[in-house]
């Protein structure tokens, strides 16, 4: 059985996805704990109510991001996991954090990597006059929104879309392909092979 821990700095939706298929498909795996770096997180509230354990590290309590770090995995390391899954963690991690956690450390984007990393993605997105934009899943390393890619979802930019209503529909596409794929990490079915992540099935690794 995996141990999955999630961190969030907000309403956590995929989080919410994660820990609601998680139990609906029967993952040989349990969220063991979500954590937030704000209190106040309304995902820790949901959390709480499915009987997962939460705790609080709050980022402003910490003169320097390694001091932050260290508390974080300090925070993390009792639970044990197996996989790290980022779900709207908006802070930037240390190197020495992630190399600590290499390969079992999961983040969603809001773009087509290696497209628009970084924040304001569908903005940028738009002023490009991009015809298709969507999310991905990869592996984190110490470069930001980068890393072996797990899973992407495809989402057509329509006429009259702004960001609020391009973000909607990316958003809807995250909640199914992040689930998806920490699924697939769970079962042993991913492997990272010449920094590219294969599905041992053959399955598709692109939501269109």
């Amino acid at each position: 059985m995996k141990r999955i821990v999630i961190l969030i700095s907000g309403r956590g939706s995929n989080m919410q996805a994660i820990v609601q298929r998680c139990v609906q498909q029967r993952w040989p795996a349990v969220v063991a704990a979500v954590i937030a770096n704000r209190q106040g997180a309304e995902g820790l509230e949901f959390a709480a109510a499915h009987g997962i354990q939460t705790a609080v590290v709050d980022h402003r309590a910490y003169v320097s991001r390694a001091a932050f770090d260290e508390a974080l995995a300090a925070a993390i390391d009792p639970f044990a996991p197996d996989l790290i899954v980022l779900a709207g963690f908006m802070r930037i991690l240390g190197d020495g954090f992630v190399q600590r956690h290499a390969g079992r450390l999961l983040n969603i984007h809001p773009s087509l990597l290696p497209a628009f990393p970084g924040l304001h993605t569908h903005r940028r997105a738009l002023a490009a006059g991009c015809k298709v934009v969507g999310a991905t899943v990869h592996f984190v390393t110490p470069e930001l929104d980068h890393g072996p890619i797990v899973m992407q979802s495809a989402v057509p930019v329509l006429p009259g879309d702004d960001e609020e209503a391009l973000a909607a529909r990316v958003l809807a596409t995250e909640h199914v392909i992040y689930p998806q794929a920490v699924r697939w990490f769970v079962e042993d079915r991913l492997v990272i092979e010449n920094g590219l992540v294969r599905q041992l099935d053959g399955a598709v690794q692109v939501l269109l």
